[in-house]
């Protein structure tokens, strides 16, 4: 990955890089949560979620928790509790604009999917928003075309999953 970027758990410092990123790439679509939201996802299960460190600037991150198969989180609040499911669901994962197209997504992916494996997770869920789904299809997620989504995940999102 290169000496000046890597993949490590998230600290407190890196709440407001984290923030920053989430609202540059979701405002516009009415889909940022707000660092609230973000932080209680990641309180739920610290040791699956990740930035992408880059000279101590967060340039990525990936937000993932246990979550029960065919359902999500609620974007317009804070998580209360946290789950027991063979399910890891990925809530978010964001690399900043001048950093994409170098396979740091994939990169968090892979971080997220050994994690899962040595966890025992059995399943990793998420839902692709803003027309995503391509990128997800591509890494060996399928659709459920079964499981209605809220507006708040926006026009044409999609509830995917694959095996870990």
């Amino acid at each position: 990955m290169g000496q000046d970027v890597q993949i490590r758990h998230i600290a407190p410092t890196d709440w407001d890089g984290i923030t920053a990123l989430e609202a540059a790439v979701y405002t516009e679509n009415d889909l940022s949560e707000g660092r609230a939201a973000l932080e209680s996802k990641a309180q739920a299960s610290p040791d699956t979620c990740f930035v992408l460190d880059h000279d101590q600037r967060t340039v990525g991150y990936l937000l993932a928790l246990p979550y029960p198969m065919y359902q999500y989180p609620d974007l317009t609040r804070q998580e209360q509790r946290a789950f027991h499911s063979d399910n890891l669901h990925l809530h978010d994962i964001v690399i900043a604009e001048s950093f994409r197209g170098r396979g740091f997504a994939k990169r968090l992916l892979g971080r997220l999917t050994a994690t899962a494996r040595a966890q025992r997770y059995e399943r990793i869920s998420l839902i692709a928003v803003a027309g995503s789904d391509t990128f997800w299809s591509a890494n060996g997620y399928r659709v459920h075309d079964e499981v209605e989504l809220p507006a708040s995940y926006g026009k044409n999102a999609m509830y995917m999953s694959r095996a870990v």
